[in-house]
């Protein structure tokens, strides 16, 4: 039998057994720990990148001054910032349908070769590609959150719905 050391605050010191021989040892001598299992690697985690800007092509196409068409541009998501400084722009006050001209003149980041994209752009849009991006908008800052899966009742075939169909910058 072996004393163990007494900890302090651990109470009186007791004896300790001798610990068993292993299998193949001599006796006196001690048995090596046997080493710890390795830990399980850890889960490799890819970042997920966030999508921030959107590619479109309007119907018709911005015509600029000289005559040219662009058609091709980008939108990024927009920033609570972007839904809020258009409110207390005086147009927008006067009248709330100004609200998705300013709205969509923060967030295209490019439309063809144009040196920048304002509300002045976007307020001289066809309509018809001013009634696309709205929907466009919509569809980029939902996140799919405004379509419903489904099945049909005669069928039972699923497809998908549009539920959004609020106005631009309205939640």
């Amino acid at each position: 039998m072996r004393r163990t050391a007494a900890r302090a605050g651990a109470g009186p010191v007791v004896d300790a057994p001798a610990p068993e021989p292993v299998a193949g040892q001599v006796p006196g001598q001690t048995a090596a720990p046997a080493p710890a299992p390795a830990p399980a690697p850890a889960p490799v985690s890819v970042p997920q990148q966030l999508r921030t800007e959107f590619p479109f092509e309007l119907p018709r196409g911005y015509v600029d001054a000289s005559g040219t068409v662009h058609r091709d541009g980008v939108m990024r998501l927009a920033t609570a910032r972007d839904e809020l400084i258009p409110l207390r722009d005086v147009r927008v006050q006067e009248n709330p349908a100004y609200l998705s001209v300013v709205l969509l003149g923060r967030v295209i980041t490019s439309l063809g070769t144009l040196a920048s994209v304002h509300d002045g752009v976007v307020e001289n849009m066809f309509a018809s590609d001013l009634a696309f991006l709205q929907d466009f908008y919509r569809q980029v800052n939902a996140e799919g959150h405004t379509r419903a899966a489904v099945e049909c009742p005669h069928c039972s075939e699923p497809f998908e719905v549009e539920l959004g169909g609020s106005r631009l910058g309205e939640s």
